[in-house]
C-alpha cells in the first residue's frame, strides 16, 4: 500500500515538473521591428502580415513587435544603425537617407535603371535581393539583409506645373539619396535634403517647390494636399532594405532561424514588390481623387531629359569603382 502511494506521488511530481518546464521550452520570443514610415504605409502592412505568418508557423513562439513612424529607431538616417547596435532587432530604412554610405546599392537609383524584365517593384526588389549577397553585403556590414526593396519609379510632385526641362530650373526640390541629388542638379533644379515625414510641411511653408516620391509614398505622406501637379514618367527608384541584427538572429533556436530564412529572401522581396505595385496604383487613384493633375512628358522633352542624365550614369559608376567596389559589374548584373 505504501509503495503504491509512493508511486502515485512520484508520478504526480513528475507531471508537475513537466508542466513547469514546458512553458520555458515554448517561451515566446518577440522581435522588435522599427521603421520610419507611417502606419498606413505598405511596409507597415507587410510587417503585420509577416508577423502573423511567423506567429502561426511557430505556434506562437515567434512574434513581431512593430514600431512605425520612427517611434523606436528614430529617423530614416538612424534605423539601420539601431539594428546594428541592437537597439532594435529588425529595421527598415531608405539607403538614400545617408547619402554616399551605401554607394553601390544606390546605383540601382540611377535614372531609368532597371532589369530588362521590367521596372515594377516586384521585379526590381527581387533582383536587388538576389544580388545582395554577392555585391551589397559588405557595405551593409553589421547587418543581416533579410530582403531588399526598390520603389516604383519616383515622379516629381510640384506646387506649380512642370511641362518642360526648362521648368526645372531654379526649382527647390526635395530629394533623398545622392543619385536623386545628381538628377535634380542635371535638370537645373536646386536639390534640398528633406526627410520624408517633413516634406508636406516643407512644401506648405514654401521651403521647397517640389518633391520626389512614387505615388504610394506621396499618398502616404499626404503630399497631394499641397502639391497638385505630378510629372510622369517616373525617373528612378529609391532602395530600401529590411535588415536584422546578426547576433539576435544567431540567438534564435535553429527552427526559428529556419523560419526567418524561409519567409525572407528573393521570394519575399517579390511578394512585397507586388504589394507595393498595387499600392502604387491605389496611391495614384487617391491623389487623382484629391485633385492632382498629371502631365506626361512628351517624347522630345523626355529625350532631352535622358541626354541630361547620360553623364551621371558613367560618373556614378566610376565613383564607386574608385572606392574599390565592383560598381560596373553590379550595375550590369542589375540591369541585364
Amino acid at each position: 500500500m505504501s509503495s503504491g502511494r509512493n508511486l502515485t506521488t512520484i508520478v504526480a511530481a513528475t507531471a508537475v515538473a513537466l508542466a513547469l518546464a514546458s512553458p520555458a521550452v515554448a517561451q515566446t520570443i518577440e522581435l522588435k521591428v522599427s521603421h520610419f514610415l507611417p502606419a498606413n504605409h505598405t511596409f507597415q502592412k507587410a510587417m503585420v502580415a509577416w508577423g502573423e505568418e511567423l506567429d502561426k508557423a511557430s505556434n506562437g513562439r515567434l512574434k513581431l513587435d512593430i514600431y512605425p513612424a520612427g517611434q523606436l529607431g528614430g529617423g530614416p538616417n538612424r534605423e539601420f544603425d539601431a539594428a546594428r547596435n541592437g537597439s532594435v532587432d529588425i529595421a527598415i530604412s531608405l539607403h538614400g537617407a545617408t547619402p554616399g554610405r551605401y554607394s553601390m546599392t544606390e546605383l540601382a537609383s540611377l535614372p531609368f535603371a532597371s532589369p530588362q524584365a521590367g521596372l515594377t517593384s516586384a521585379i526590381t526588389s527581387k533582383r536587388l535581393t538576389e544580388l545582395a549577397p554577392i555585391y551589397l553585403a559588405k557595405e551593409h556590414e553589421g547587418l543581416k539583409i533579410l530582403w531588399m526593396a526598390a520603389t516604383p519609379p519616383l515622379m516629381f510632385h510640384s506646387k506649380t506645373p512642370i511641362h518642360t526641362i526648362e521648368d526645372f530650373k531654379g526649382k527647390r526640390i526635395r530629394y533623398a539619396g545622392i543619385q536623386f541629388k545628381n538628377i535634380i542638379d542635371s535638370l537645373g533644379g536646386v536639390p534640398l535634403l528633406v526627410p520624408p515625414q517633413e516634406t508636406q510641411d516643407a512644401l506648405a511653408k514654401g521651403i521647397i517647390d517640389a518633391a520626389t516620391f512614387p505615388y504610394e509614398g506621396a499618398a502616404s505622406f499626404d503630399i497631394a494636399t499641397v502639391a497638385k501637379y505630378t510629372l510622369e514618367p517616373g525617373v528612378s527608384s529609391a532602395t530600401f532594405a529590411v535588415v536584422m541584427n546578426p547576433a539576435r538572429y544567431a540567438s534564435l533556436p535553429d527552427d526559428l532561424k529556419a523560419l526567418i530564412d524561409k519567409t525572407t529572401g528573393p521570394v519575399a522581396a517579390e511578394k512585397f514588390g507586388e504589394a507595393w505595385d498595387e499600392a502604387e496604383h491605389q496611391g495614384k487613384v487617391s491623389m487623382l481623387a484629391e485633385g492632382t493633375q498629371v502631365y506626361v512628358l512628351p517624347p522630345v522633352e523626355l529625350a532631352k531629359m535622358k541626354q541630361a542624365f547620360a553623364p551621371q550614369v558613367d560618373a556614378a559608376i566610376a565613383a564607386v569603382e574608385k572606392q574599390g567596389k565592383p560598381g560596373r559589374k553590379f550595375f550590369e548584373d542589375y540591369t541585364k
